[in-house]
């Protein structure tokens, strides 16, 4: 009984972390909804890769070594670019889409990563597996096109912060095999700040100080959010800790319809239910015909 114990609350308090970035992922896109009509979404970009540096600096301080790489310095930078494309294009995606939707959109990216992992890297493709990635492509027209009429504002963006998602994961397989964890986050951070500020200055508006205060928390709540997920990976396997992410579709509805009157119609909810379904079930067929050695990320 108490091995039972034992085993059970480590479990519990990944869940509870993640559950807490959850919720902080949805007062995260209710910001930059704020945000989108006056501060361009490189701008909102820089703060949050910023922040980001800020926070694993001391880390680094601590400890140096953990910046040794097996990989050349272009790789992390191709990497971070696209961390920061995906980033701006989910929050280009907040600012002109429907929260609810677009937080469903983005939850196709582990379906984008078995197609990806199919193309790129030649696994295999069952037949369970196709028709999961069917039926998530089905939910996504379901969000994006309810109606059947033309796609909801801001779609196109999530779609691309998905599949930008996606690709980068794809890539941490692949470099999870020569760096730690704690590397692979540290130099994503390092490097997608000074990336940021050029195109931040290209679209640059001084933000208020009503403004500079909501960059300032979202950056906060960025860096948060990344350690919380990163510590609860730790505590427990990716099976029981992933699933808890789909809470943020419920919660960024609640945000959306408190603070700014959007409903979720049937069709969101019907579609978010599909994705995430299919999501979890595509994750969960990789992770059990991927090596040990992969599964580490």
């Amino acid at each position: 009984m108490t091995r039972d114990v034992g085993r059970a609350t480590p479990a519990a308090l990944a869940v509870g972390l993640a559950a807490s970035a959850a919720g902080l992922a949805a007062v995260d896109a209710a910001i930059v909804r704020a945000l989108g009509g006056s501060i361009h979404p490189f701008v909102i970009g820089f703060f949050r890769a910023a922040f980001g540096a800020l926070a694993v600096l001391p880390w680094i301080a601590v400890r140096p070594g953990m910046l040794r790489t097996a990989y050349p310095l272009r790789q992390h930078a191709l990497r971070a670019g696209l961390k920061l494309l995906a980033l701006v294009s989910f929050f280009a995606a907040f600012s002109h889409g429907k929260l609810t939707d677009v937080t469903a959109i983005a939850f196709t990216s582990p379906i984008f990563v078995v197609v990806g992992a199919a193309a790129m890297l030649g696994e295999r493709l069952r037949a369970s597996t196709i028709l999961v990635v069917l039926a998530s492509f089905a939910g996504a027209l379901l969000v994006i096109r309810p109606d059947g009429g033309a796609p909801a504002a801001g779609m196109g963006f999530a779609l691309i912060g998905a599949m930008l998602t996606a690709l980068i994961q794809l890539m941490l397989k692949s470099m999870s095999s020569g760096d730690r964890t704690d590397t692979l986050v540290a130099w994503n951070l390092l490097l997608t700040a000074p990336m940021a500020l050029l195109p931040a200055l290209l679209f640059w508006t001084t933000p208020t100080a009503w403004e500079a205060g909501l960059l300032v928390t979202q950056g906060v709540l960025g860096a948060a959010c990344m350690a919380l997920m990163t510590h609860a990976f730790s505590l427990a396997d990716a099976t029981i800790v992933a699933p808890v992410d789909f809470l943020r579709l419920p919660l960024v509805a609640a945000m959306a319809y408190a603070l700014f009157g959007e409903v979720a119609g049937p069709a969101t909810w019907a579609g978010g239910a599909i994705i995430c379904g299919s999501a979890l079930m595509a994750s969960r067929m990789s992770r059990a015909a991927a090596p040990a050695s992969i599964n580490k990320l």
